[in-house]
């Protein structure tokens, strides 16, 4: 059998034509006007859209946040499970992204809408309805729940690796739960943290289906602003690569950041193996 001498050129030529190419494009039209010549002006004019840039940090944030306080738990508990458990676990956890996307951001729709199902309930016993669609609320449930499991499975490959016997020793040192948590659980799980922050902040802070059908259009988002760009009356594709290449601009620095912090917290782990 013939060994190529450059494994990895699939791989590159992949990542040169649909990842290289595509960024490279963004810059350049984000940098051009219709007729190629070179500007600023398409960056300056993002600078009229910091509210909603902020709004849309925020609310990925506050999804994040959401995301990781339910799914660490649900995920230490999993990885303590017997194999038949987590596997039953986590085929129930994957069972709605067996679903379209759309088809469950529609559901959220029929749940919260003021004659939804939520409200309906609530009119029995003489309560509401209440004011659930359209509003942030809405926008950063549907983040939750469409993006869930992206911290799950993380979370639960990194739990399921920690070894009982270092549990274990910690609480025959007379740690008490909360110690060994924040001493050895939580330290050991960092990885998996980082990761799932990533895959959940990452799509929610671009995303424009959920703040376009739960928000109602009115909770505008940095997604919605690019694909109105290119899609709506306001067609302006330079302006549009503008808005993606500083959005894209802040991901590396979120992503950067959490890179950092997780260096970090494996040099103290080597400090303390030493």
């Amino acid at each position: 059998m013939i060994k190529s001498r450059y494994p990895a050129f699939p791989y590159i030529f992949f990542m040169a034509i649909f990842i290289v190419v595509p960024l490279l494009m963004v810059a350049y039209f984000a940098f051009t006007t219709g007729n190629g010549e070179f500007t600023l002006n398409n960056i300056t004019k993002v600078g009229g859209y910091i509210p909603v840039i902020i709004k849309s940090l925020f609310l990925a944030l506050v999804a994040t946040v959401i995301c990781l306080v339910l799914g660490y738990p649900f995920a230490f508990i999993m990885a303590r499970k017997t194999n038949n458990i987590r596997r039953t676990m986590l085929m129930l956890i994957m069972l709605p992204m067996w679903m379209n996307f759309l088809l469950r951001t529609y559901s959220w729709m029929t749940i919260l809408e003021n004659n939804g199902l939520i409200n309906r309930f609530l009119g029995l016993f003489g309560i509401g309805p209440f004011e659930m669609i359209n509003t942030q609320g809405a926008v950063v449930l549907g983040m939750v729940y469409d993006y869930l499991p992206f911290m799950i499975v993380p979370l639960y490959t990194v739990l399921m690796k920690i070894d009982n016997s270092l549990i274990q020793a910690a609480q025959d040192l007379g740690g008490t739960p909360v110690q060994v948590f924040t001493h050895v659980v939580l330290p050991l799980s960092i990885p998996g943290i980082t990761t799932g922050i990533t895959m959940v902040f990452i799509p929610a802070v671009s995303t424009f289906i959920i703040s376009r059908m739960l928000g109602g259009g009115s909770e505008l988002m940095i997604g919605d602003l690019i694909e109105m760009q290119f899609t709506g009356a306001a067609y302006n594709p330079n302006l549009g690569a503008a808005i993606s290449f500083v959005l894209m601009i802040i991901i590396l620095i979120c992503m950067g950041m959490m890179n950092q912090f997780d260096s970090d917290e494996d040099k103290k782990e080597e400090n303390v193996a030493i």
